[in-house]
């Protein structure tokens, strides 16, 4: 029987990689000068381990972790649940509200269950230091993340990929556009989702797509899991 593909198979080569190792390595580097890392440990890859690789119709990709306490969780514009959305999601809960009639904004910010129906909320860089924002873009992470994309360019095809603002425009030239849809539009950050973000209808796009392709539509509503159930 063929091998079934998951994330723990076609990453199991590239965690044993040199640069790889060198990741892990700076980040226990940094610790141990007392500088606090986000997301936790146990949350790096949080992603990945709620977005199983069979059921990914949607990516969303982001810069890297938010930087302050108690935020950055492992998935991009999402934060621990009790937290309060920050401005960028704020705006993306504005734009939903706009684009899905029966959505209501949420007080949390917390997006794990966009991520348990197939929505991979990718940051191109996995860690961050407190207060630092791109504190790790030289460590390496850049390089997994597009990693990921050609996995899901090889093995995948028709994702939907949403891509808010410039630097994951970049991350974009490396996604395969003959095999993947692809959305546009300015980030969804206060000084620039006038510019394009609001009103992209982007999440109704989304669902429009998935239900042509007789798949099961995403339910953009926000809801708090309880990750021990899990």
């Amino acid at each position: 029987m063929p091998q079934k593909l998951n994330w723990r198979f076609l990453l199991s080569k590239e965690k044993t990689l040199p640069y790889f190792q060198n990741i892990l390595f700076a980040i226990e580097e940094r610790k141990k000068k007392g500088i606090t890392i986000y997301p936790k440990k146990k949350d790096v890859f949080n992603a990945f381990r709620f977005t199983s690789f069979e059921s990914i119709k949607v990516v969303i990709i982001g810069q890297d972790p938010y930087h302050g306490p108690n935020q950055a969780h492992g998935f991009a514009f999402s934060v621990l649940p009790g937290v309060l959305p920050p401005p960028s999601l704020k705006n993306i809960y504005k734009e939903l509200a706009s684009d899905m009639p029966d959505f209501v904004i949420p007080e949390h910010g917390c997006l794990e269950s966009w991520a348990q129906e197939g929505v991979l909320l990718l940051n191109s860089i996995l860690t961050v230091e407190e207060g630092r924002s791109c504190s790790h873009a030289d460590i390496g992470w850049e390089r997994f993340t597009d990693k990921i994309i050609s996995i899901l360019n090889t093995h995948k095809e028709k994702i939907i990929f949403l891509l808010w603002g410039k630097y994951a425009q970049n991350k974009g030239n490396i996604i395969n556009h003959k095999k993947h849809y692809i959305f546009t539009a300015s980030h969804p950050s206060p000084i620039s989702a006038q510019r394009g973000f609001l009103g992209c209808h982007h999440f109704s796009k989304v669902n429009i797509l998935l239900a042509q392709q007789n798949k099961q539509i995403i339910n953009w509503q926000p809801k708090i899991i309880d990750s021990k159930l899990i």
